[in-house]
């Protein structure tokens, strides 16, 4: 092949995406994703593999009976519905520079976009966000006291953290503790929208087997009136569909739907969260409180992926995000958490057609399980896949997933992971702008000018230190290839080339860097795995709490105490200890 043959000649696949750069920048033809639509079904999209399904052609309109005129239109639905561009919508768009506040009011009067917003948040710190395929891909980060660690202040703190690092929302997850305080706590503190469980207050002191619908409403109604954002229901685990869970490798995973499932099979009835379905509408609708549908039969494991139990639930949450939008609810759809790379585009364009285009909001997924330790790495590749094939948020995972109730730097360490997923997919789908961040921090590199390069990163503090461990000048090479070897420092000195070349970068005087910060060098002195010693240290900490012998099984654990009110005594007298260990 001749040198000069340009790329063309290879048929490059563009589709007509925007270039995700303002400028245009470099040399790359741009983004190979399909034209978006905004205000249609395809509104930044990947090109169908063959197979596919395709996308739903209804839209949250067709689902409107009974429209309510402007004097009585309470949520961000049905205010766009009736053409009202809200405050709300205005922030938005001026947080989403690609859109404009009339796209953002189109998008929510589809369905196809949320602004989850409880007003009564609204009076506190809020500043309204929105998901949905025509803004850029969210993340939410997790976390909840346990019924073994941690409290309200150190939720609250994980919160601040979460929200330095990145997290577009948080749920509160809690099991343990003052949960309405710390609820109370969270919320008045954030600025971002805040999610939960209900059903987690639901049965707090009380066994799944008494929960009844009167409880149901109550806590529903009780959490929206504290200013809760969006809710997870897992109201479409039916009875019918436990029968497709009998042979999976790990059952049911979901805690809400692990829950549910015993509460039918003990009473021989539908799912009372199914039952009362058009009750906690009206509730949430009063509060404006969002909707997401809990899967509560996602696959725990590759092995039961993309199965009946998991598809059959997916059909029934599309039924409820219809009934859901006709009593004017703002919907979201939670999907899977563990399925192989081959199967994510499937399960993205699934969704898209039975629920409409209601964005989707996925735990990873996982692509893999045998990396314990290393979730938040294995979840992240998913989720890049996931926010390019259709998902809107995308739920982290941290490295202590599947093992123990994350601590402060495990939820950096799943907040960045996700951040580098999310901005990976709006790169790819060709948003506008996105990528004008990367082209920045290139020119600075090519540049050789270190300062901008740390500013740029996203992590300022970890490239400083990690540069500065092995050379603590900021000079024209680095040390990796050193002064001779250095490309870009080559690629900078030959004329014909522009690269290095851009005046705003411009920077070439060799210094000594600033000493280390005393964060910079704490990341330096906690790099690398734990140690033997301190990972014994680690485990006989919990030991030692609730006084039990090796080999031997704490006297709190579920086969060893058959009594469920003696089990949780135990955990609130000794396990809740564990945190201020």
């Amino acid at each position: 092949m001749d040198s000069s043959t340009p790329t063309s000649r290879w048929n490059v696949p563009l589709r007509g995406a925007t270039n995700p750069s303002s400028q245009q920048q470099g040399t790359t033809p741009g983004s190979f994703a399909v034209a978006s639509d905004v205000g249609g079904p395809l509104t930044f999209a990947s090109p169908d593999t063959p197979g596919m399904p395709l996308p739903s052609e209804k839209t949250a309109f067709d689902f409107n009976p009974s429209p309510r005129d402007v004097t009585s239109a309470v949520t961000q639905l049905e205010k766009a519905r009736l053409g009202i561009t809200t405050p709300e919508m205005h922030r938005v768009a001026a947080r989403e520079p690609h859109l404009s506040a009339e796209q953002v009011r189109v998008e929510l009067a589809t369905g196809r976009m949320i602004i989850p917003a409880n007003t009564v948040h609204l009076g506190y710190q809020l500043d309204p966000m929105a998901i949905g395929r025509a803004s850029r891909t969210k993340i939410n980060a997790n976390i909840g006291a346990s019924p073994v660690s941690s409290g309200t202040d150190e939720e609250v703190d994980k919160l601040r953290w979460a929200v330095r690092w990145g997290g577009d929302t948080v749920m509160d997850l809690s099991t343990g503790g003052d949960l309405d305080a710390c609820r109370e706590a969270i919320i008045r503190d954030s600025t971002v929208p805040i999610g939960t469980v209900p059903i987690y207050s639901m049965i707090l002191g009380r066994r799944i087997e008494d929960l009844s619908y009167d409880v149901i409403l109550d806590v529903v109604e009780k959490q929206a009136k504290q200013g809760v954002d969006y809710f997870t229901i897992h109201a479409g685990v039916l009875r019918g569909h436990l029968k497709y869970v009998e042979k999976r490798l790990i059952g049911i995973v979901s805690r809400g739907g692990s829950l549910l499932a015993k509460w039918m099979l003990v009473h021989g009835k539908e799912n009372p969260m199914y039952e009362v379905f058009d009750d906690i509408c009206d509730i949430m609708r009063e509060y404006d409180v969002s909707f997401s549908l809990g899967d509560g039969l996602r696959p725990g494991g590759l092995s039961d992926a993309t199965d009946d139990a998991q598809l059959a639930e997916l059909e029934t949450i599309g039924e409820l995000t219809e009934r859901a939008w006709a009593k004017g609810v703002q919907v979201m759809v939670e999907g899977p958490g563990h399925v192989p790379f081959d199967q994510i585009e499937f399960n993205m364009k699934l969704q898209r057609r039975l629920c409409h285009g209601a964005p989707f909001y996925v735990l990873g997924p996982l692509v893999t399980d045998v990396f314990p330790g290393y979730d938040h790495i294995t979840s992240s590749i998913g989720a890049t896949a996931a926010g390019y094939h259709g998902a809107s948020m995308l739920c982290y995972v941290t490295p202590k997933e599947h093992l123990g109730l994350p601590k402060q730097d495990d939820v950096k360490q799943g907040c960045v992971a996700y951040k580098i997923a999310a901005h990976a997919a709006d790169v790819a789908l060709g948003i506008p702008g996105t990528r004008d961040w990367d082209d920045e921090l290139t020119k600075a590199r090519a540049a050789l000018n270190w300062q901008e390069h740390f500013d740029l990163a996203f992590d300022t503090d970890v490239a400083r230190a990690f540069h500065d461990e092995d050379l603590d000048v900021d000079t024209d090479f680095c040390a990796m290839c050193g002064h001779d070897w250095c490309s870009v420092r080559i690629s900078k000195e030959i004329v014909e080339f522009a690269s290095g070349k851009d005046d705003a970068f411009a920077w070439d005087k060799p210094k000594v860097s600033a000493a280390l910060t005393d964060e910079q060098r704490a990341i330096l002195e906690q790099r690398g795995v734990l140690s033997p010693e301190e990972v014994h240290r680690l485990a006989a900490k919990t030991r030692q709490a609730v006084q039990v012998d090796e080999g031997a099984k704490a006297s709190c654990h579920s086969d060893v105490v058959s009594d469920a009110v003696v089990a949780q005594e135990m955990q609130e007298e000794q396990l809740v200890q564990i945190g201020k260990a």
